[in-house]
């Protein structure tokens, strides 16, 4: 009888051993996914043509999947080179017309700033550049001119802990195409952190 009992010990051991190591071996996945996970919480963008609308288009695309919020500031009467700007995207109006008020409070609500650009930085992209430069708020820039690889931007979010990203660069008229590359490059920023 005393040899029934060890054996039935013994096996229901190794079955909790076998539980134990499975779970642990979840635990280790689930933790390696969290690490590859951005940090980001919100992304914001001022919703003009280009850059702007990629950055809202493709949040608002991964949202649900990735735990987004996505929202920003836009100039009063929602005012975009194409028109009035859709209500569809989250955007809060800022008392001024002046794109200027939006860019300043875009910043202002934000942890860092990525501007995508293709070359020289002119109009308002030069404007967002130089008023996070005078303020000391981090920033990146990224010429999709040249071979743009995400994996440096994923590493800055994460080593400064970004969780709200303002993403801004030219409108389409400034810069014909932009808006689809910025679109592009942003999913494969999100998508390849998110896996």
């Amino acid at each position: 009888m005393s040899d029934f009992v060890e054996k039935m010990r013994l096996k229901g051991q190794a079955e909790e051993d076998s539980y134990f190591a499975r779970r642990d071996r979840e635990l280790i996945e689930q933790r390696r996914r969290a690490q590859k996970r951005l940090p980001l919480r919100r992304v914001l963008s001022g919703g003009q043509t280009g850059v702007d609308r990629a950055a809202l288009n493709v949040a608002l695309e991964r949202a649900a999947r990735i735990g987004l919020e996505v929202g920003g500031w836009c100039p009063r009467g929602r005012w975009a080179e194409d028109g009035p700007i859709r209500l569809r995207y989250p955007l809060q109006e800022t008392p001024k017309a002046d794109p200027a008020q939006r860019t300043e409070w875009n910043l202002r609500d934000s942890d860092a700033t990525l501007v995508l650009t293709r070359g020289e930085l002119a109009g308002g992209t030069a404007l967002t550049v130089a008023l996070a430069r005078d303020r000391g708020h981090p920033l990146r820039i990224v010429d999709l001119n040249l071979e743009a690889p995400q994996a440096p931007i994923r590493d800055w979010l994460h080593a400064a802990g970004i969780g709200v990203l303002n993403v801004a660069g030219p409108r389409e008229s400034e810069s014909p195409g932009i808006g689809r590359d910025a679109a592009a490059w942003l999913r494969a920023l999100l998508d390849g952190a998110s896996s």
